[in-house]
């Protein structure tokens, strides 16, 4: 004798409507949580400022890493190897420590340009940093002077000085800048 299976036509229909139900409590979450609606997002996205440099985020912040690259960058491939007499002629490894020196130049610049330009950002740092812009661009080409080994007291002098200053401007202005050692594949790239 065969055992009677007994179905009732409500286990498939209370099937149906629990997949109905959970479907329509996703939907109703997903809406509640701004899924569908673009205009409220792109409203509160939209930063008010009329210029770029009010527009930029976290302007000490970017400030403060960059000017730090820059100085960490300055000390260890440039100040410290001249120091170390690494860029006289004859000394042992003097075409790499001019290359990485030379690097260091053209990083430290780009770096320093950067930290202007995210100073502008923050109006009090504006304004520490705005006298720096001429001793910057002294800077434009002396990452090639060192590559060529054609460096001095003075040129090292330059770089020190300018980056004393940026810190000295971001301490003034609430930024205080440590220096930040990048290595030497961010020197190149």
């Amino acid at each position: 004798m065969t055992a009677a299976t007994h179905t009732t036509p409500t286990g498939p229909i209370r099937r149906a409507l629990l997949a109905l139900l959970l479907c329509c409590a996703l939907l109703g979450s997903a809406v509640a949580c701004g899924g569908g609606g673009d205009e409220a997002g792109s409203a509160q996205a939209t930063p008010s400022g009329s210029s770029s440099a009010e527009k930029q985020k976290f302007a000490k912040t970017r400030f403060v890493a960059n000017a730090g690259l820059a100085a960490g960058a300055t000390y260890q491939w440039i100040v410290k190897p001249y120091r170390e007499g690494k860029f006289k002629q004859g000394a042992e490894g003097r075409t790499f420590a001019l290359a990485k020196a030379g690097l260091a130049g053209a990083f430290t610049y780009n770096r320093l340009k950067a930290a202007v330009q995210n100073a502008k950002g923050d109006p009090l740092l504006s304004k520490a940093v705005a006298p720096l812009d001429e001793g910057i661009e002294k800077l434009k080409d002396m990452g090639t002077k060192l590559r060529d080994g054609n460096v001095s007291d003075k040129d090292v002098s330059s770089f020190e000085s300018v980056i004393t200053d940026v810190k000295d401007a971001g301490r003034s202005a609430g930024a205080p800048v440590t220096d930040k050692v990048p290595s030497v594949s961010q020197l190149g790239g």
